[in-house]
């Protein structure tokens, strides 16, 4: 029996993209899905926190998030395209995978643990995705997505510091047990 196609499938099989702005732009919408489904995501992350450094950074970041949302729409508007989302397939696993975490763990440093790991793929593919469509922007001349681009890479790149940062101070210890720990471990 033959697998009904879906929309998205049915437009890419009847139009191929055949040249690299077609392809940006194609990532563009793919980024800009995930950015908004992370403004609906990172709030159930805060709330299964328990770390409050942890916690201060996902409230900080879904501001962040919310502003780069903003700048991949000035990102079309420089284009002249009118934004919009593309559903990204990989974005949607890792967030299943995080929900997946935050299910089958127990309140507290372990939960936390598996949580900074979600947010930490979460950002790697951000970073693999705003490094490749700005070398796009820089071989398509296209200055002002580039420089928004730009911006939003760097933010990620802090953001994943951040995580690790909260993770190696202490927080990872903890989890061993999972529970607080007496000693204080420097970070590796």
């Amino acid at each position: 029996m033959a697998k009904k196609k879906s929309a998205n499938e049915a437009q890419n099989a009847s139009k191929p993209i055949t040249n690299l702005k077609d392809f940006f732009i194609d990532g563009l919408k793919d980024i800009y899905w995930a950015e908004n489904t992370l403004v609906k995501t990172i709030p159930k992350m805060l709330e299964q926190a328990t770390d409050q450094k942890l916690k201060t950074a996902f409230k900080d970041h879904l501001a962040q998030t919310k502003m780069q949302v903003e700048r991949l729409e000035k990102v079309f508007e420089s284009m002249g395209v009118k934004p919009e989302g593309k559903k990204c397939l990989a974005m949607e696993g890792i967030i299943k995978e995080g929900e997946e975490i935050m299910e089958e763990t127990a309140p507290g440093p372990v939960r936390d643990a598996g949580i900074i790991a979600s947010a930490q793929k979460v950002e790697h593919y951000e970073i693999a995705t705003y490094g490749t469509l700005a070398a796009f922007a820089k071989t398509l001349n296209e200055r002002a997505a580039l420089d928004l681009l730009l911006k939003t890479l760097g933010e990620e790149k802090k953001s994943d510091s951040l995580l690790s940062s909260i993770a190696d101070t202490n927080l990872n210890s903890q989890a061993v047990d999972g529970k607080l720990q007496s000693k204080d471990l420097n970070a590796v």
